[in-house]
């Protein structure tokens, strides 16, 4: 009975970390979307941070949702 219920705990515990990860990669590839594509958007209020800021700044965002979405299809916890 109790090793059923680690199972279940396990198991759920799983999917909420998989959904946490894979939410947390789209937000951040979004804002790295929004970071990089400001000029073209015509996002006029990130049109006028420093270039080497945005881009900068938006690489990361894109390497770290990167590692999020893998972390979250991956599901090795």
């Amino acid at each position: 009975m109790e090793n059923e219920f680690e199972v279940k705990k396990r198991r759920s515990y799983t999917i909420m970390r998989m959904t946490y990860d894979i939410t947390m990669a789209i937000i951040f590839l979004g804002v790295a979307i929004t970071m990089l594509l400001a000029e073209k958007l015509k996002l006029e209020q990130l049109a006028f941070i420093d270039p080497v800021f945005r881009y900068l700044f938006g690489g990361i965002c894109l390497l770290y949702g990167g590692f999020r979405l893998y972390r979250g299809v991956k599901r090795d916890y």
